[in-house]
Parts: C-alpha cells; sequence; structure tokens
C-alpha cells in the first residue's frame, strides 16, 4: 500500500505523529523507503526499522519532529554497523555529531544541567526531552 496520494504527497494519518510535524522531505524519505522495504520483506517490524534506519541518516529527531542533520550519515554505532542490527540505538538523536552540536540542541530543549554533561549523558538527555516532547505533543 502506498503512502503517496496520487499528486505525490504523503499520507499524513498513515506516517508517524513524529514525521507530521517533520518537514516535507523528511516524510518523502521515510515513506518512500517504508514503501519499498515492504515489497522486500512484507509489512512489519523490518520494514519499520528500515524506514526508520533510512530517515535517520539524513534527519535527527529534535523535540517532537525531525530536523535535517548538518552532515549526512548514520546516527549512531548501532547504525554504522551493516548487517543485523539488534543493539540500543540512540533513539534519533545523532549522537556521531559533535558535543557542541548536542549541547545546542539540549539548550534548544531547555535540558537541565546540560553544561556540565558528557557527550553520552547529553545524547541520554537529549533522548528522554525528545521522548517527553512526543508525549506532550500527542496528548495536546
Amino acid at each position: 500500500m502506498s503512502r503517496f496520494t496520487k499528486d505525490g504527497k504523503v499520507k499524513q494519518d498513515i506516517i508517524p505523529s513524529t514525521l507530521q510535524r517533520s518537514e516535507e522531505k523528511a516524510q518523502d524519505t521515510f515513506a518512500a523507503t517504508l514503501d519499498a522495504a515492504e515489497e522486500q520483506y512484507g509489512d512489519g517490524e523490518r520494514a519499520h526499522r528500515t524506514a526508520f534506519a533510512s530517515l535517520k541518516h539524513g534527519f535527527e529527531k529534535v523535540g517532537d519532529h525531525w530536523e535535517a542533520k548538518e552532515e549526512r550519515g548514520p546516527s549512531d554505532d548501532q547504525a554504522a554497523r551493516s548487517g543485523k542490527n539488534t543493539g540500543p540505538t540512540a533513539g534519533g538523536v545523532d549522537a556521531r555529531a559533535s558535543k557542541r552540536h548536542l549541547y545546542d540542541l539540549a539548550k534548544k530543549l531547555d535540558v537541565p544541567g546540560r553544561s556540565s554533561m558528557t557527550k553520552d549523558e547529553l545524547v541520554d538527555a537529549l533522548q528522554k526531552a525528545n521522548d517527553r516532547e512526543t508525549r506532550k505533543a500527542r496528548e495536546g
């Protein structure tokens, strides 16, 4: 089942809410990859993991939506590995970005204690902040 309308737009009601609040390019990337993955793997978790992996190469989760990354590429060590990926991911946070970039995102999301955090702590705090913002957006 295609996630695109006849005029080429992504059907909003069948993509995740975080993508509904994201730019069109992020929506297109996810939807096109999901369509292709479902043709190859069938409808299910593997197709969705593939679509999110593709999305994370060009976009990072910021609060309740996805924004284009400064540089394309895997967002964490798990995404950088080839083959079956079953380990933990950074949940859309670009863990390979600079500490400065992560700090700036933490500032944008008003993460408390960010100035004294290590890079790994910033990644964890951003994951939690993103989850919190997504929950708030879904509730309201």
